[in-house]
């Protein structure tokens, strides 16, 4: 079955200026299988948008993705989180019109210059925020949203490990958690990593090479085991993370970098009486229908200063399968951003 923003151009009548082009890949494997190519998306349906892109976030999830790690129906568009522009809109709409600026995650179909979409499934952008900044960090936003404000309440006192910490998620979630109290430790993979990780709200820095980020966290500490880890690495750093943290602590898994998390005796952690979360953001977008919440949340975050977004990495929609290489190859730091 085809992504859902595509419409098979077999089983329509082709409208005009239907034809749009995209990144699909037919196949998993390596960024050679993304293809750009034309696709014919129609005209919106009773409830859908007909939305033009002017950035797409690329994320580590589209990798994953386009590895095979997920269940997905070829073939399909990548990308889950874009900004852009409404062209037109189907019966029914009433919410959004022609011209306004837009916004969402986590919807596969970002890689494109234009798609159909459900109005339901936009957040308005306000003014004075830029395209490329709300959309290279929409998908992250709203995961960070989760992960400090509901799945856990991060709060004054808290002391964090967070992976990947120079990362796009990892840069927003540090200055977050720090503007709501918290101490944030960032394990990252570079000395020059760390030096960016404390630039955008990390209290200290590790560095994997170092040693055991168990132990250099602890050190940092003064001594004492963090009351969360946020982990978005997976079978890497998880089973470990779990001697970090002090009783009553949380490990928050939203991420598989690595691979997938082991699997684990939930019994082993009743001696300190330990939580694992794992996140999803479809399950709060969608499965709570909290996306209106959450991105009004993020957007004013975002118009307050309290997060800076650094786009660092800027390709042209054809150059997709590159940016995939970068990301893979550990040559970008905070978001990287599809330009159309």
């Amino acid at each position: 079955m085809p992504d859902a923003c595509v419409r098979p151009t077999q089983h329509i009548h082709r409208a005009k200026n239907s034809v749009t082009y995209a990144i699909r890949i037919h196949r998993f494997g390596g960024p050679e299988v993304m293809q750009y190519e034309p696709i014919d998306i129609g005209q919106p349906g009773p409830g859908e948008v007909r939305l033009r892109h002017t950035a797409a976030g690329v994320n580590f999830v589209d990798i994953a993705q386009r590895r095979g790690r997920q269940k997905l129906n070829l073939p399909i568009v990548l990308g889950r989180g874009a900004a852009g522009v409404v062209e037109s809109v189907g019966a029914g709409v009433t919410s959004l019109k022609p011209g306004d600026r837009v916004a969402y995650a986590p919807y596969n179909g970002a890689y494109a210059e234009a798609r159909l979409i459900g109005a339901d499934k936009l957040v308005k952008v306000p003014d004075g925020l830029d395209d490329k900044m709300v959309g290279a960090s929409m998908l992250q936003g709203l995961t960070v949203h989760y992960l400090v404000k509901q799945i856990r309440k991060v709060a004054p006192g808290d002391t964090l490990l967070v992976h990947s910490a120079a990362g796009g998620i990892g840069l927003i979630l540090s200055q977050w958690a720090t503007a709501l109290g918290a101490t944030v430790i960032g394990a990252v993979s570079t000395p020059e990593k760390a030096k960016l990780a404390r630039e955008y709200g990390c209290r200290h820095t590790l560095v994997y090479a170092d040693g055991d980020f168990v132990d250099q966290a602890i050190a940092l500490n003064g001594g004492k085991k963090v009351h969360a880890v946020y982990d978005a690495v997976g079978k890497d750093t998880f089973v470990r993370s779990l001697d970090a943290l002090r009783p009553a602590g949380q490990l928050i898994t939203f991420g598989r970098a690595s691979g997938p998390v082991p699997p684990l005796d939930v019994f082993a952690l009743n001696r300190d009486a330990l939580t694992v979360s794992a996140g999803s953001l479809f399950a709060f977008t969608e499965g709570l229908g909290r996306l209106q919440e959450m991105g009004r949340e993020w957007f004013e975050v975002l118009q307050a200063g309290t997060v800076k977004v650094t786009v660092n990495q800027s390709y042209a929609l054809k150059d997709a399968a590159q940016a995939h290489s970068d990301i893979e190859a550990r040559r970008t730091t905070g978001s990287t951003v599809l330009t159309m």
